[in-house]
């Protein structure tokens, strides 16, 4: 008899990769289904990108490198850090890893110990909490619902932090919500956090570029320096720069962290591919060109799917300020019933009825922490959102 180990008690698989399987299971069994759950770009990895992959292949820069990034990519990470947060970082402070979520699991690896607390606003990315619970530590969630914007206030935040409080994991413009807090909005939050010198700060940044009309960006590094002692700022390439299968992921911090989430990632994957790591050199210091009209195509989605999954009886959905996701409420469907004869209890139900009846699956709202919504990522084709939101329009006019 097989036994396996105790801590994979405490997680669970993750919910959005299993809506995208089981889209893709759909489609191959002959199902039109149009998916919405996956948080991946469209677009193609620039041109510049990709041959700076194929020339690291005709140049032999195939083997082994540094386990945590080739010297290269490191400055490159430190001079973007200069130029589009004002933050100085030295190669020593820099962690390369395979993918973000690579570098959030080796920085929770390398911190907690049993009962250490990690603070977490829900809606929350759906990897968060397993990751603290596969390092040890006990997840705390601070809810922020669409009446806040998603977004946590001050007051909640300090009451959240206790004794044992390790970590505060911040995520803006945010996966699941797209909601991205304003520099004064930060500051509130920064203001706290320098009155609980034990609590260190985890900030993912991954939809740095990702923003939309007059919402400006900031890290809390930034907002408030004197955090920056104990701030891990991380971020990647994967959104911005269309380039999620590469893998790479980074982040800047205290040497002491890096080293140790060097030494974890040594005895694991060690390095990053060879290969991708000189292709996000040439995304860092190449053309930025691409970005603004990346943005401008995502704007162009997200006013669309507002727009549409607001004109849906019982849905409200409010405007982002980045990503490309959207994460409207259903509390107007609850309690209703599908064609099928099933009671819409909750947004777990919705999203199966919905996959089910209409063939569009998105993500439901209890995976990220937060009912009764759902996700929409909106990293795919014009056509394919529009036909999709109609079908959602149709599926909520068919409740009953």
């Amino acid at each position: 008899m097989i036994t396996l180990s105790a801590t994979l008690s405490r997680v669970k698989p993750s919910p959005t990769i299993a809506v995208s399987t089981k889209a893709r299971e759909l489609k191959e069994a002959g199902r039109d289904v149009i998916g919405l759950g996956a948080g991946e770009p469209d677009f193609d990895t620039p041109e510049n990108i990709r041959e700076a992959g194929k020339r690291a292949i005709d140049e032999g820069k195939t083997r082994y490198t540094a386990p945590d990034g080739i010297p290269e990519l490191k400055k490159a990470i430190c001079a973007k850090f200069k130029r589009d947060n004002g933050l100085d970082y030295a190669p020593s402070q820099i962690s390369v890893g395979t993918g973000g979520k690579q570098i959030l699991y080796n920085a929770l690896m390398a911190t907690l110990n049993p009962g250490d607390e990690v603070v977490i606003p829900a809606p929350y990315w759906v990897s968060y909490p397993d990751m603290v619970l596969l390092a040890g530590g006990e997840p705390v969630f601070v809810e922020a619902g669409m009446d806040t914007g998603y977004k946590i206030t001050a007051d909640q935040l300090d009451a959240a932090i206790t004794d044992k409080t390790k970590w505060f994991i911040f995520n803006s413009p945010s996966n699941p919500t797209g909601a991205g807090y304003t520099w004064d909005e930060l500051k509130a939050l920064t203001d706290v956090l320098l009155r609980h010198p034990q609590v260190l700060i985890m900030t993912d940044d991954m939809y740095e570029h990702l923003v939309f009309g007059d919402y400006k960006f900031c890290t809390p590094a930034q907002v408030e320096p004197k955090l920056y002692d104990r701030t891990l700022t991380c971020n990647g390439v994967s959104k911005a720069y269309a380039m999620t299968g590469w893998r790479i992921g980074y982040a800047a911090g205290p040497e002491q962290i890096i080293k140790a989430m060097g030494k974890i990632q040594s005895q694991s994957t060690s390095n990053p591919c060879s290969i991708s790591q000189w292709a996000a050199v040439e995304a860092l210091n190449g053309t930025q060109d691409f970005i603004p009209k990346h943005n401008e195509i995502f704007q162009r989605r997200r006013d669309l799917v507002v727009s549409m999954l607001n004109e849906a009886e019982g849905i409200e959905c409010p405007m982002p300020e980045g990503a490309f996701y959207v994460y409207p409420s259903i509390k107007g469907c609850i309690g209703k019933t599908a064609p099928s004869g099933t009671k819409i209890t909750d947004d777990e139900v919705f999203a199966t009825e919905l996959l089910e009846d209409k063939g569009v699956a998105v993500v439901f709202g209890a995976a990220f922490g937060l009912s009764p919504y759902f996700r929409v990522s909106y990293a795919t084709s014009d056509e394919a959102l529009k036909e999709a939101c109609t079908r959602i329009q149709d599926f909520c006019k068919s409740l009953s």
